[in-house]
């Protein structure tokens, strides 16, 4: 197909592309959930980039380490590739506001749903936030693309179905009173490409 320049789909780690295990903190807990893989092959067919974006505050609570996260990475690329898959880019925030250890304890632009991770992503891969979305399971990752002005879409893997409950319950408040509202909502992450690329489809 032709290359769509500039468009990007930013996708959560945890609970979308892989398993929610709570801290992942050893290789053989990465798991890929069904059809990740697939959905990721999609877009590199359709010529959007794929990029994860994902917080990693495990780093400042001292539960691992950036070496372990590098590791962590190289085996989720990995385990893309045996499937035809690949990722444009990888960006985490190892970051919590008030909890965990020196440098890592601090207020960041990076931790979604700050829009740090998406600012480095489009400065280096040239992204059109216009054309662009954000696939994720929780209220951060949907308030991160309204940040930046890219349409949201929560699947319901991970925590999907509380995020959902959230929703419906008026519950989605995300900071400075900006009511968080998702594009579109899909059982996971490959049902959320498919939808994506039938709208970018002429």
């Amino acid at each position: 197909m032709e290359e769509k320049t500039g468009a990007a789909v930013f996708l959560d780690r945890d609970g979308t592309i892989n398993e929610e295990v709570g801290y992942l903190d050893r290789l053989e807990k990465l798991r890929l959930i069904p059809g990740a893989a697939e959905a990721i092959r999609r877009l590199n067919a359709s010529g959007m980039k794929a990029i994860v974006v994902t917080n990693q505050s495990g780093v400042a609570r001292g539960f691992f380490d950036e070496a372990f996260i590098a590791d962590l990475h190289a085996r989720l690329e990995e385990m893309l590739r045996q499937e035809g898959a690949f990722l444009a880019g990888i960006y985490y925030c190892p970051h919590h506001p008030t909890e965990g250890r020196e440098p890592y304890l601090r207020t960041c632009d990076c931790r979604k749903p700050a829009p740090g991770l998406f600012l480095r992503a489009q400065q280096e891969l040239g992204i059109d936030f216009s054309r662009s979305y954000m696939v994720g399971d929780t209220l951060s990752d949907l308030e991160a693309g309204t940040r930046t002005g890219i349409r949201g879409i929560l699947v319901r893997t991970g925590y999907g179905n509380r995020t959902a409950a959230a929703l419906g319950d008026g519950g989605a408040n995300g900071q400075e009173g900006a009511l968080v509202r998702p594009a579109h909502m899909a059982a996971n992450l490959l049902a959320a490409v498919k939808w994506i690329l039938r709208k970018e489809t002429p």
